[in-house]
């Protein structure tokens, strides 16, 4: 005999989805959430979502994902590999979105300095850039990177900006952008490094999932 679930408990934590776009990302953290729970476990429940490559892609899956009575309420933090814009920069390298912007619009990330803090822990020895993550078509090189760089971004990628946006169109809910730095101006994906740095990022990837959860956790319980 089954007992009737009772009204949900206001102050329990909202999901959290984590977006991704490429199978080897989801598997970069599939990976790592196997060993997370040891480094605290998650605030609620988590899914790990891939949603395709390009922006289509992402807002396609994001509003699935989000119309679903478990994920309704859901914090979304968008994440994988990226351009990274900067001079210095290198293949490992963290980006913490402040806020992500496309030619669709643009949105503020919430708790940029939790994750900093937490990601500066979770892999100590890894630089960790904050500031605008732009939304692209396409992989950029050269003067478009440059042209994004002069325009205020610091890193670039085809997902993030329009997962987060798709995010916030579904009802209010935190949201933030966390990247791996896959090639940079002086490591660019055409250049002979290619492998190494793809296989530096998969590594970095692996191990953010205990950052991810201390931001979660550090969220205000959602209204309902």
């Amino acid at each position: 005999m089954s007992t009737p679930a009772g009204p949900p408990d206001p102050s329990a934590p909202a999901p959290l989805l984590v977006a991704c776009a490429l199978g080897i990302e989801q598997l970069a953290l599939r990976a790592g959430a196997r060993g997370a729970g040891r480094a605290g476990g998650p605030g609620g429940p988590v899914t790990v979502l891939r949603t395709g490559m390009g922006a289509a892609a992402a807002r396609r899956s994001l509003t699935l994902a989000l119309a679903g009575e478990a994920l309704r309420d859901a914090a979304v933090l968008a994440t994988g590999f990226c351009a990274g814009l900067a001079p210095g920069m290198h293949p490992g390298d963290l980006v913490v979105a402040e806020e992500a912007r496309d030619a669709q619009g643009h949105v503020r990330c919430a708790g940029a300095g939790t994750l900093v803090k937490e990601l500066t822990r979770a892999l100590p020895g890894r630089t960790v850039h904050t500031g605008v993550l732009a939304g692209t078509d396409h992989v950029v090189r050269g003067a478009e990177r440059t042209a994004l760089r002069r325009g205020g971004a610091v890193a670039a990628d085809m997902e993030s900006a329009a997962t987060l946006l798709a995010a916030v169109g579904a009802g209010t809910r935190p949201v933030a952008a966390v990247r791996v730095v896959v090639d940079a101006p002086e490591h660019e994906l055409v250049r002979i490094g290619t492998v190494r740095g793809g296989i530096t990022a998969f590594h970095v990837l692996r191990r953010v999932l205990p950052a991810f959860f201390e931001w979660h956790r550090s969220l205000p319980p959602p209204e309902r």
